[in-house]
């Protein structure tokens, strides 16, 4: 689950049109594909969400996000020309260095303009100025991203059909109608390409993962965040769990999560289905937010119990246009029926600096 709204709305602030009425996410939803991998303006919030565990040939290891965000302001009026803002469009880009221990971010904020930022069917992209997610024939996808001292430019193919999470065409998040999301997965992507740091580029092979949701408002009140992991295990299976977070710190009644089997058949889980304990905490000095960098888990419905684990602790999003949030390269290790479990994906956590606002924020 992820989002942005928060600061974003205040550019609202300079048109005193009524506000606009948006769809909310409703159970019933039929995703329809290629059209729903891209905009949904009826819906005021989206997102388009990459991260992957990438590595050399001899071993150097590498993570990276590269994430969308699309914004409608709630009161702007309908834009006479292509530089009337009625749609902000924010994206972030990092790359995690874990040989070096280095993390490299950077943040853009565009409105659409005459084609400066959007996410289109007939052009099959989303983009933000020079960094592109573009989908070519055969549903393989291929991203760039370049900013101040680093890049990638990676090509991805899908080696599972997408996931619809959640239940009936919605990822319920808290209690109410349309208190939800429209969310989609790519839970096995297998990248290929070049991460360039510090003048010098490597040639990487790896995996990614890439969600895709669209909302209106998905949080509840008493909700402060979220904690949310994705894993791809060695076996071929895939696990995504977000655990919705309370003001007293325990999990909400709507976290949840979904199994991937070997075949890309999909499993939804409820909050009773597992648990998720935190510890080993990690205080950021630019945010003063205090992250959890270890979790155990025990997902009792798959007879599964593992460890998360950090190699950087460093990889905090820090900024200026929405909330700050960690989102990092991570490792899981643990036993489940047939013995050990390995993999590898990306954690995120929200609302630890200060409590996220209804509507707002970068995931589930």
């Amino acid at each position: 689950m992820r989002t942005i709204a928060a600061s974003l709305c205040c550019l609202a602030l300079l048109s005193s049109a009524p506000a606009r009425a948006f769809e909310r996410a409703l159970p019933g939803y039929v995703f329809e594909f290629p059209r729903d991998h891209f905009a949904h303006p009826e819906f005021q919030i989206e997102w388009w969400y990459y991260t992957g565990n990438l590595e050399t040939a001899d071993g150097r290891r590498f993570g990276y996000e590269l994430t969308f965000f699309r914004n409608a302001l709630e009161d702007a009026p309908l834009p006479r020309s292509p530089w009337d803002v009625d749609q902000v469009y924010l994206a972030h880009f990092t790359v995690s260095d874990i040989q070096a221990g280095a993390f490299h971010q950077s943040e853009r904020l565009n409105r659409a303009g005459p084609g400066i930022a959007g996410a289109s069917l007939e052009k099959r992209a989303i983009w933000n100025g020079n960094w592109r997610a573009d989908w070519l024939d055969g549903g393989e996808q291929r991203l760039r991203a370049v900013s101040d001292g680093f890049a990638i430019e990676f090509e991805l193919r899908t080696a599972k059909p997408p996931v619809v999470q959640g239940v009936n065409g919605v990822s319920q998040k808290a209690d109410g109608l349309g208190k939800a999301s429209h969310y989609v997965s790519f839970t096995r992507l297998e990248t290929r390409g070049t991460v360039t740091v510090g003048g010098e580029s490597f040639a990487v092979t790896g995996e990614s993962w890439m969600d895709h949701e669209f909302s209106t408002d998905s949080m509840g009140e008493g909700q402060q965040g979220w904690d949310w992991m994705s894993i791809a295990w060695q076996d071929g299976t895939e696990l995504m769990l977000y655990r919705m977070r309370r003001e007293d710190g325990t999990a909400d009644s709507h976290s949840a999560g979904t199994f991937i089997d070997k075949a890309g058949k999909a499993r939804h889980l409820t909050s009773e289905d597992f648990e998720m304990t935190p510890s080993e905490w990690w205080t950021s000095e630019r945010t003063g937010g205090r992250y959890p960098l270890a979790w155990t888990v025990r997902v009792k419905s798959l007879g599964l119990e593992f460890r998360m684990s950090t190699p950087l602790e460093k990889q905090e999003v820090v900024s200026r246009a929405g909330p700050s949030y960690w989102e990092g390269a991570s490792d899981f290790e643990g036993t489940g029926p047939a013995g050990p479990v390995r993999g590898r994906g990306y954690v995120e956590m929200t609302g630890y600096d200060r409590p996220l606002q209804l509507g707002v924020a970068p995931k589930p």
